[in-house]
């Protein structure tokens, strides 16, 4: 087995996992991208690859089976397009309206967040290193 084949697990260095990562990017989100339910906001890390933290709140999702289903899929499209992303560090947020939603639509509306999101930065990238 070659070593330049991409792996698509989801380790904990692609996880936020202390809330002063969390600030940080609440704090300074260059980034920011609305779906239907969903908001992710985003900016750029030092680290060199995605770094993903989730917040899924009672307020938007009462019972927890739904909170878990919400991250799993989230984790799910992360761990798929990871190799895509930007080095950013993100923050998904649930809205109102994000239990609307059934699995395949969801699935959806992240990939097409993180097409977003992708376009954005690359966009970011390109104006700063033109001026």
């Amino acid at each position: 087995m070659g070593g330049s084949t991409p792996t698509f697990g989801f380790p904990r260095e692609l996880r936020i996992l202390s809330s002063r990562e969390y600030r940080h990017v609440f704090d300074s989100a260059c980034f920011k991208v609305h779906g239907k339910g969903l908001l992710a906001l985003a900016c750029p890390n030092d680290v060199g690859h995605v770094r993903v933290g989730l917040v899924f709140s009672k307020k938007n999702a009462r019972r927890a089976v739904d909170r878990n289903l919400l991250k799993r899929l989230t984790r799910e499209s992360i761990r798929l397009q990871q190799h895509r992303l930007p080095a950013v560090d993100i923050v998904v947020l649930s809205r109102r309206g994000v239990l609307e939603l059934d699995r395949q639509t969801l699935a959806r509306q992240l990939h097409g967040m993180w097409r977003r999101l992708e376009k954005d930065v690359k966009r970011a990238v390109d104006a700063k290193t033109s001026a």
